[in-house]
C-alpha cells in the first residue's frame, strides 16, 4: 500500500493569483490597509504563517488570537468570490490524467499535505472538480508548522486504510524546497515538480528522491512508484 499526499499550489493548480488577492482584502477589510502581501513570498508557506508574516511586517507585532480567527474568516469569503472568477485559474500539466491513473490503481490512496486552511484548499480545488480524488489530508488549519502539518496527514492516510505504512511508501509532492524539507525529516519519499515558482536546479539543490519538470506525461511517477520496494 501506497499513499500519495500532494501539495495544491504550484503541483495541482494555481489560482491565478486568487488566494493572494483574499488575502490582501482581508486585511484591507480589518485593518484598512493596502497592498499587505507585498515584499512576502507565500510560496511553500502555511496559510496562517503567512497571516502572521503580514502582521509583522504592516502592524510590526504578531496577530492577537482573534485577529488571526477574523483574518481567516475573511480570507475565506474573498477567497469564495475570487476563485470562481480567477482568469488565471489552472490546473497543472498532465494532472487529471495523473490523478485519473492512481485512482484506478490498486494499492494507493491520495491525499493532501498543504499548508492551505483546510476549507480553502477545497474552495481551489472545487473549481477544478479535484476534491473527489481526495478525502483526507493535513493542512494549514491542522497546524501552521509545515512538517507537522505533513505529519497529520500521513497519520490520517493510515487512520484511512487502518494500517501503519512503511516511510518509503509514503510520497511527498510539492513545488517547492518546504515539500522536499518536510520529506525529508519525516524519512519519506519526496517528489518534487518544477510547475511552481522554483526552478528543476532549485529543486535539485534540496536532493529529493524524484524530480519532474512537470506531469505532462503521467508514465515516469507512476513507473517511480514501483521503484520502492513494498
Amino acid at each position: 500500500m501506497k499513499a500519495i499526499l500532494f501539495d495544491i499550489d504550484g503541483t495541482l493548480i494555481l489560482s491565478g493569483g486568487a488566494g493572494s488577492r483574499a488575502l490582501s482584502q482581508a486585511f484591507e477589510k480589518l485593518f484598512c490597509l493596502d497592498n499587505a502581501l507585498d515584499g512576502i513570498k507565500p510560496d511553500g508557506k502555511t496559510d496562517p504563517a503567512i497571516i502572521r508574516e503580514m502582521c509583522r511586517k504592516t502592524l510590526g507585532r504578531d496577530c492577537r488570537a482573534e485577529e488571526l480567527e477574523s483574518l481567516n474568516k475573511q480570507y475565506l469569503s474573498f477567497l469564495r468570490r475570487e476563485v470562481p472568477e480567477s482568469p488565471g485559474y489552472r490546473v497543472m500539466p498532465g494532472i487529471p490524467e495523473l490523478l485519473k491513473h492512481l485512482e484506478l490503481k490498486e494499492g494507493v490512496i491520495m491525499g493532501l499535505a498543504t499548508g492551505n486552511l483546510e476549507e480553502g484548499a477545497r474552495i481551489k480545488l472545487g473549481r477544478a472538480g479535484l476534491n473527489r480524488y481526495f478525502r483526507f489530508g493535513g493542512f494549514g488549519s491542522d497546524c501552521e508548522d509545515r512538517v507537522e502539518l505533513t505529519r497529520i496527514a500521513i497519520s490520517r492516510s493510515q487512520e484511512f486504510i487502518g494500517q501503519e505504512l512503511k516511510k518509503q511508501d509514503i510520497y511527498i509532492v510539492g513545488d517547492t524546497p518546504f515539500d522536499i524539507q518536510s520529506s525529508t525529516l519525516l524519512g519519506t519519499t519526496s517528489v518534487a515538480v518544477a510547475t511552481g515558482s522554483y526552478s528543476i536546479a532549485q529543486l535539485k539543490e534540496w536532493q529529493p528522491d524524484y524530480l519532474f519538470p512537470n506531469f505532462s506525461d503521467p508514465e515516469p511517477f507512476l513507473n517511480a512508484l514501483s521503484l520502492i520496494a513494498n
